[in-house]
């Protein structure tokens, strides 16, 4: 008899879900790139790190509600009396990007700061989903028991 074992990461699992969830999200909302991520897992914490460039600093907002983080920003157009437009890529008005948190992240303490167009939101991991060492035991009563 053959058996498969295989390595499972919780949280990669979870950032690949969500990725899917919210690539198609934005497909049906026409706003691919307008806020990108990037996700890190740590030791002991969760990275994100938003690209917001040209945004005000005081337009951003993050909120948690219900195992939901939420990052709201919203970029102005900048325009002087007599400009015109020749050219117009940037992307104007609010964004909005929705995280689905693990129940593993500790949704009590996220911390978030924003420097030089980036929005990074940190969220610890709960120390009861902290990888730790298992003692093993080589003798006496509690080694018996764990056999039997």
């Amino acid at each position: 008899m053959m058996m498969l074992l295989t390595s499972i990461d919780p949280f990669v699992q979870e950032f690949e879900r969500q990725f899917d969830r919210l690539t198609r999200q934005a497909a049906a909302e026409g706003a691919g790139t307008s806020m990108p991520m990037d996700g890190v897992r740590r030791a002991d914490d969760v990275v994100l790190r938003f690209d917001l460039p040209g945004i005000d600093p005081g337009s951003v907002e993050v909120t948690v509600d219900r195992g939901v983080l939420t990052v709201t920003a919203r970029r102005n157009e900048e325009t002087s009396e007599g400009e015109r437009f020749f050219v117009r890529e940037r992307v104007m008005g609010s964004f909005v990007r929705r995280v689905y948190l693990s129940e593993h992240l500790d949704a009590e303490a996220i911390e978030a700061a924003y420097d030089n167009g980036v929005l990074a939101v940190r969220i610890p991991v709960l120390e009861r989903a902290r990888p730790r060492k298992i003692e093993i035991q080589t003798a006496g009563e509690s080694a018996k028991a764990i056999r039997s």
